[in-house]
């Protein structure tokens, strides 16, 4: 019995030993750190906003901010993703974490910052007034019983509503999901003024010369940033950095050169 039992216990060390690493055998490839591993950042846009981001001839996604992020995205070594969504739902988008990062003209305020981290500014930006080059408005006052439009959910709307006795002469503040459409309904007839970025807004009127005017009256200087979801303060203070290297070597000043004929980085 017990020379059975010294068998047994004899070949299960042999078992075990069989079955246990081994020097030749083949070990599992550790991991690359996780800052080594590729990452793809979801950036949430309004496709519909140029020269900011938009869609051109051939349907695709171009513009000022699509060239400074794809530069960044670059610099940092992930794969960036364009994602357009409903602008007015920007904040559920981002704090859904359906996208991971907003960056396509948005203004930093200070109820926005409650909810999302924003980079330091990167341009600055004015709420402009445009009208018929014909209209007989010539400043704000004279918007009292107009209507008025401006794209639903943007700061234009913010800015409009801080001025209470501007805004509570209005006819009617008419909102659109984006400036190109309440730009056409300028030229048809069917609006006395539109409220937009500057930026955007300067750019349409120079694309139908003699179609819009631009008045000197605005509804205020605004700045621009790149707003990040709170939780994620490792990609915010990755942009920070390299949106700072960018101003400081002339590439985010040469990009907005090609944009808007002058460097207008902030």
């Amino acid at each position: 019995m017990k020379k059975l039992t010294g068998i047994l216990l004899a070949s299960a060390a042999v078992f075990l030993t069989a079955c246990g690493p081994s020097d030749n055998a083949p070990t599992k490839k550790a991991e690359a750190p996780a800052q080594e591993q590729t990452r793809k950042v979801v950036i949430g846009l309004d496709d519909n906003f140029p020269p900011m981001g938009f869609r051109d001839e051939k349907n695709q996604l171009v513009g000022f901010d699509i060239d400074l992020a794809r530069e960044a995205a670059k610099r940092l070594g992930v794969e960036v993703e364009f994602k357009p969504i409903d602008w007015s739902a920007k904040e559920a988008e981002l704090h859904g974490k359906r996208v991971d990062v907003l960056w396509n003209g948005l203004t930093i305020t200070e109820e926005r910052k409650k909810h999302i981290n924003f980079t330091k500014p990167y341009m600055a930006n004015h709420q402009i007034i445009v009208v018929a080059q014909g209209s007989d408005i010539q400043n704000k006052a004279d918007l009292a019983e107009k209507v008025v439009g401006a794209q639903e959910g943007s700061s234009a709307v913010d800015a409009i509503q801080k001025e209470t006795q501007v805004y509570e002469s209005f006819k009617e503040l008419k909102t659109f999901g984006d400036n190109v459409t309440a730009l056409m309904d300028l030229s048809a007839g069917r609006l006395d003024a539109v409220v937009l970025d500057e930026v955007v807004g300067r750019y349409l009127a120079d694309k139908r010369k003699g179609e819009y005017r631009v008045l000197e009256d605005h509804f205020g200087t605004e700045d621009y940033g790149v707003g990040v979801h709170l939780d994620n303060t490792e990609l915010h203070a990755q942009l920070e950095k390299v949106l700072d290297e960018m101003k400081q070597d002339g590439t985010a000043g040469r990009i907005a050169t090609q944009w808007f004929g002058a460097d207008i980085i902030k």
